[in-house]
């Protein structure tokens, strides 16, 4: 263990500063639209690097390099790039149209009455399927708000419903960059992290239902939405779902869905052969981002980590969170505390990874659980705060529409996200676990 010197943690404080500082600059000072996310993160990661690299004047640039270039080359990091990839082709090539395509087809054999669990539960087979909350958001919001204009349920209602079921599914998904970040830097296999999070996951779904029901009771309802949809779309995330459960390797799996998806999307006439491959790069493409945070943030914590900034960090968690259970406690808060200042939960898993790996190691937390919390308590965070994406998405599509609603009108209907911090708490501090070996 290196010697512990908190000063080596000065990079994460650089890009903590630089982002949220600027972020709440552009989003609440100059009012530019999504101003959280006009802040080029990668530039600002590339400052941390610096400063990163500008400390330890003992150790030489080209050692700082081969210090890097282990942190970016180890196994776990070089796999989630990869899954990244594989998951954002998978995305491009399936389209969007299957996700609305169960929405329409849920809303016309359910009675209007029941509207608003309908915009609960499809948001959370969506986001399931497709891996990501702001996506399922951008789909699901605009039928949030046609659902509240014709049956006449509470607008904040209807789009809190459908940012709940977002986030259920975004920290579930086989195919959420939250959970391969989770995954692959707690070193797990994804159908283990699953099984452990769902005992989470699901109590609080059933507690939303109950919620949502007893919230839209006694509403003035008007009829439902018919239209057109097409079922045939969804066997590749079907697939893709139950492959991941029963445990076949997450290549193979997204493997599937790509050439499932490719062929009933070509059989169906929904898309032409050489819009496809531009599909599969666009979906590629999406993932790059997300690909070079990862990378740097691996480059920047492998320096710290030589530095002494995580023993440093690990011995204040220790002095500050004494036992496993309030160790796991911790692992949450740190893994929120970084998602309150990036706006960004995958961001936030990469960046809390390493120190919660040494945390888990020096607690005896499983992998699997360590991945769960942390992914968890992300998306909790993610799922509430009013400046992130999914809640921005969300305002905006209701006001492309022409229905104004603001973000702190919807954050007392964000069921799941609530009971989702409920439920964890009672998984951590009253459901006994076995030590990890």
């Amino acid at each position: 263990m290196k010697k512990g010197n908190f000063v080596a943690l000065l990079p994460i404080g650089v890009f903590i500063v630089l982002y949220l500082g600027l972020g709440i600059l552009f989003e609440y000072v100059l009012k530019i639209s999504m101003g959280f996310y006009n802040i080029p993160i990668v530039v600002i990661f590339l400052v941390a690097l610096l400063v990163a690299c500008m400390q330890n004047r003992k150790v030489s640039f080209d050692e700082k390099l081969d210090i890097m270039s282990r942190g970016v080359g180890d196994k776990n990091i070089v796999t989630m790039i990869l899954i990244f990839m594989a998951a954002g082709i998978f995305v491009g090539v399936v389209g969007r149209s299957s996700a609305e395509s169960v929405a329409y087809f849920l809303l016309s054999v359910i009675p209007a009455q029941f509207s608003v669990l309908v915009l609960f539960v499809v948001s959370c087979f969506v986001s399931v399927a497709m891996g990501t909350s702001v996506g399922t958001i951008t789909l699901i919001s605009p039928i949030a708000v046609a659902v509240s204009a014709g049956s006449g349920f509470s607008l904040p209602l209807c789009i809190g419903s459908v940012m709940g079921g977002a986030m259920f599914g975004d920290n579930l998904s086989f195919i959420s960059d939250t959970t391969i970040a989770a995954c692959n830097g707690q070193g797990c296999e994804m159908k283990d992290k699953f099984r452990a999070n769902f005992g989470i996951a699901l109590p609080a779904a059933i507690a939303t239902l109950i919620f949502i029901l007893v919230t839209s009771l006694g509403a003035d309802v008007g009829e439902g939405i018919v239209k057109d949809y097409n079922l045939v779309q969804i066997i590749p995330y079907i697939l893709v779902l139950v492959g991941g459960i029963v445990g076949i390797n997450v290549f193979v799996v997204l493997l599937i869905g790509i050439v499932s998806g490719s062929a009933i999307m070509l059989l169906t006439g929904a898309v032409e052969a050489t819009a496809l491959l531009g599909n599969m790069g666009t979906g590629a493409a999406g993932m790059f981002e997300t690909t070079m945070v990862a990378i740097l943030v691996s480059a920047i914590c492998a320096l710290i980590r030589e530095n002494g900034g995580f023993t440093a960090l690990l011995e204040w968690i220790k002095r500050s969170f004494k036992g496993r259970k309030a160790g796991q406690l911790g692992m949450g808060l740190l893994v929120g505390a970084m998602d309150i200042s990036t706006a960004n939960n995958t961001v936030a898993i990469v960046m809390a990874n390493p120190i919660a790996k040494e945390m888990a190691e020096e607690y005896g937390i499983s992998p699997k659980k360590t991945a769960s919390i942390l992914d968890t308590f992300s998306c909790i965070f993610q799922g509430v705060i009013p400046y992130g994406a999914q809640m921005l998405v969300a305002i905006s599509a209701a006001a492309e529409l022409g229905y104004e609603v603001s973000a702190f009108q919807i954050i007392p209907y964000l069921y799941y996200p609530f009971l989702l911090l409920v439920s964890s708490l009672i998984f951590i501090f009253l459901i006994p676990d076995k030590k990890s070996k």
